[in-house]
């Protein structure tokens, strides 16, 4: 063997010999660092200032009513809670306990960390800084730790920054000299609530910009529903949508309405047709409602007068639109007719210019976070609600070139269009079409006196979409059977309808109105699911 090679087999046992070495160092420098991370643990397990944050324990959890039970029990027995959304510049150096999720943390240093807590869609920012009576930097580090959507409570002192905050709906500041976290939330959730709450326009300016934000669509948002509602916009929404059940409830109780509960397991068909959910009654064929319109009759038979109802509606038509659903909430409406179908509208008419008031004036700050999310112009509408005949409509449409059937049913292109034109014409996007065909109507619709071809019904429409159906109710017994044969509904699984009429009963009428749908295109919205808490559709059952 020459040098050379004996050089070269030295030169590779040094840089093995040399590589073992470094290896050991590094094991033991990683033994090093462990040992140090333990010891900085026993140094934080001996924090004096431990009392003052960390997990609230499970049995403070379960309501222990002893004052003692924990740190945080403690820190929080002889304090009142603040809202998030009340902490405003008049509560400056006053001391508050909140509640709230962890929108997002920042930590500035191992001596300061921001963190912004969220509570119904209003955000404040919070202070976590070493201080020498309160916080320690282990507290610090704490907070920087949280998940984000944890449940904390937190007790600090209000500030009001020379600056105002960005990002936060309230523009004052919390010191924290207390905080404990509720409840934990997963490290990593399947959508991020700052993703979820972004508008379209938001996202395409970052692209613009060179960036890319997560889009969330929304399947994705349906499937993880609890965290996609915790955003601003769907708060918005289903604050809305309780004003409009409100209003609804409110106004009709005014004017002399009864509230009634209907049963939603029926014997037949209440609206005709096939497109209902069956189901086995104890041995009998039943079916899911869909509608309370029999029994609603029913009532006005019993003497009730004026009636009304919330309540589910179940529909198993395969509709993959925009703005149907096989289960909706329904707010329906009967009524005694003292001399003209035309009370109903009227009833129509100042409900609904009501609650678009009322939604104007008492939810702008819900409106306003939709519009952030979800831009829309504010509806327009009159004090006194434009009524016009079927007829009026139909030569509307042939005037600007648009050919539907006379007597038949307009489809969602010619109803977009007649919205259009309304506008344009009358300059309003709410309006009544009343006297429709009654081949298109249901059975127990009355005819019109001076053509049987048309009916004494209507339909509301908003932005171009039809929101109610109403009209006044066939109350005679012979005449109701025969259109129900008519119509192919077998008049055996509506015998206790029919013959409650025999009963003597008064003219009447009524309408009914999908809440989803109200909300939907008074916002804009442009999808019903967006207005549907957990929508059941075609193809959704969960959550």
């Amino acid at each position: 063997m020459s040098s050379e090679s004996e050089e070269q087999q030295l030169s590779k046992k040094a840089a093995k010999k040399e590589a073992a070495k470094l290896e050991k160092m590094r094991r033991r420098q990683e033994a090093a660092a462990l040992a140090s991370a333990a010891s900085s643990l026993s140094v934080e397990e001996e924090d004096s200032y431990s009392s003052n944050y960390g997990d609230v324990t499970l049995p403070e959890l379960k309501s222990c009513s002893k004052p003692d039970a924990g740190n945080w029990s403690i820190a929080i027995s002889s304090m009142d809670w603040t809202r998030v959304g009340a902490l405003t510049e008049e509560l400056k150096e006053k001391e508050v306990l909140i509640r709230g999720r962890v929108h997002t943390t920042r930590p500035v240093s191992k001596n300061m960390a921001f963190v912004v807590v969220r509570e119904r869609g209003f955000t404040v920012q919070c202070l976590v800084a070493t201080h020498e009576a309160a916080v320690s930097r282990q507290m610090v580090k704490f907070v920087a730790a949280l998940n984000r959507e944890s449940i904390i409570d937190a007790i600090g002192m209000v500030s009001v920054p020379g600056n105002p905050i960005k990002g936060t709906t309230q523009q004052v500041e919390i010191h924290v000299r207390k905080l404990y976290c509720v409840n934990k939330a997963m490290p990593t959730l399947p959508i991020n609530v700052e993703d979820a709450a972004r508008s379209d326009a938001e996202i395409e300016a970052a692209l613009q910009a060179g960036d890319k934000l997560p889009r969330v669509n929304q399947d994705t948002r349906l499937n993880f529903r609890v965290l996609d509602i915790r955003t601003p916009a769907n708060q918005g929404i289903f604050r809305i949508q309780c004003q409009v059940g409100t209003i609804f409830r409110q106004f009709l109780l005014s004017e002399g309405f009864v509230e009634i509960h209907t049963p939603k397991l029926i014997a037949g068909s209440s609206e005709g047709g096939s497109a209902v959910f069956k189901l086995d009654y104890k041995g009998q064929p039943a079916c899911l409602a869909q509608s309370p319109q029999l029994h609603k009759q029913m009532a006005i038979c019993g003497d009730f007068g004026r009636v009304f109802e919330v309540g589910p509606v179940f529909r198993a038509e395969d509709s993959y639109t925009h703005r149907h659903l096989c289960e909706f909430t329904g707010l329906d409406v009967e009524m005694e007719i003292k001399k003209h179908y035309s009370e109903v509208m009227d009833i129509v008419d100042r409900l609904f210019v009501t609650m678009f008031d009322s939604l104007n004036e008492k939810c702008w700050k819900e409106l306003e976070a939709v519009g952030k999310q979800y831009p829309f112009e504010p509806l327009k509408y009159k004090p006194k609600t434009l009524r016009l005949t079927f007829e009026e409509g139909v030569q509307m449409l042939k005037d600007a070139g648009v050919e539907v059937d006379p007597l038949g049913d307009l489809n969602t292109e010619a109803e977009r269009k007649l919205g259009q034109l309304v506008l344009e014409k009358y300059d309003t996007e709410f309006y009544i079409l009343h006297r429709y065909p009654l081949a298109v109507r249901p059975f127990y619709t009355m005819p019109c006196y001076d053509n049987a071809l048309y009916s004494n019904s209507f339909d509301v429409f908003i932005r171009g979409e039809e929101i109610i159906s109403g009209a006044q109710r066939v109350h005679v017994p012979e005449f109701l059977a025969e259109r129900a044969q008519a119509c192919g509904i077998d008049v055996n699984t509506i015998s206790t309808y029919v013959d409650s009429f025999r009963y003597g009963v008064p003219p009447h009428g009524g309408f009914g109105v999908g809440l989803e749908r109200v909300v939907m295109l008074f916002c804009a919205l442009g999808n019903i699911r967006k207005t549907s808490l957990y929508p059941r559709d075609p193809q959704r059952i969960a959550p």
